[in-house]
């Protein structure tokens, strides 16, 4: 079954969540906190915002402007009615781009954060590229799916092999780091709570109207089967592969 037969099927199903990624508010926070010299007032990116609710929860914590940055439409629409709805159109801009191809001038952004779509290009590839936009002593901050242990059972890595086959393991992306010209300040693996709250348990009230609806299109249970087994498997599984919060910095005399 062809990927892009499914895609108009797994965004029905995603449309209108709060997120599209684990997260929380309380982790967003605490990777912030690791970041302890931000200014006063720091010009943030966020790569991949989705509907944009870390993007809002960035404002609250921090008095910087944001630029946040989606490829999909609909992800926009949501984030740009939640700045109107809290009165950040000031400080918040959604705004089109394709994270390969970022057409901001070099060293623009004191912060570049990105939750659960560095993916998308790669983990290396992300920190290759986006190091060029930070300031000097700027920081980056990304969540990125990864393995929590050295040798995974069979029918989690058989899963991932397909769902995300450049998954790490936490070593290896923090030699990565390092590589890419970083000072790592810190990482901690998302709770998985991250996981249910806005994310998962969301997708998981719809399955049933999904299913009774499209219940004659093989594309759609397709859609429906995958985010159960997904579900399944990291509810038995948590402990083996999850999210992996890296914040790290681009050095200050870095030129």
């Amino acid at each position: 079954m062809d990927e892009h037969d499914l895609m108009p099927f797994f965004m029905e199903l995603h449309s209108d969540n709060p997120r599209e990624g684990p997260g929380s508010r309380a982790s967003t926070a605490r990777a912030l906190q690791l970041l302890t010299e931000l200014p006063p007032r720091p010009q943030i990116l966020d790569i991949g915002c989705g509907p944009g609710m870390q993007t809002l929860d960035l404002a609250a914590l921090t008095g910087g402007d944001i630029t946040a940055v989606d490829n999909h439409a609909p992800y926009r629409e949501a984030l740009e009615k939640r700045i109107a709805d809290r009165r950040l159109a000031t400080r918040v801009r959604g705004m089109r781009g394709d994270m390969t191809a970022l057409d901001f001038p070099p060293e623009r952004f004191d912060l570049i954060w990105s939750e659960g779509a560095i993916y998308i290009m790669g983990f290396e590839q992300g920190l290759h590229q986006w190091r060029r936009l930070l300031k000097p002593g700027g920081y980056l901050a990304v969540s990125e799916l990864t393995w929590l242990v050295a040798d995974p059972p069979e029918a989690v890595r058989a899963f991932w092999s397909e769902g995300y086959p450049a998954m790490q393991a936490v070593d290896d992306n923090l030699a990565l780091i390092e590589a890419c010209g970083y000072q790592l300040n810190g990482h901690f693996t998302l709770p998985a709570a991250d996981w249910w709250q806005d994310y998962y348990n969301p997708i998981a009230a719809k399955l049933s109207t999904f299913s009774k609806t499209h219940h004659a299109v093989p594309e759609a249970q397709a859609v429906a089967d995958m985010e159960q087994a997904e579900m399944a498997l990291f509810r038995k599984y948590a402990d083996v592969y999850g999210y992996v919060f890296y914040t790290m910095r681009r050095a200050v005399a870095d030129r």
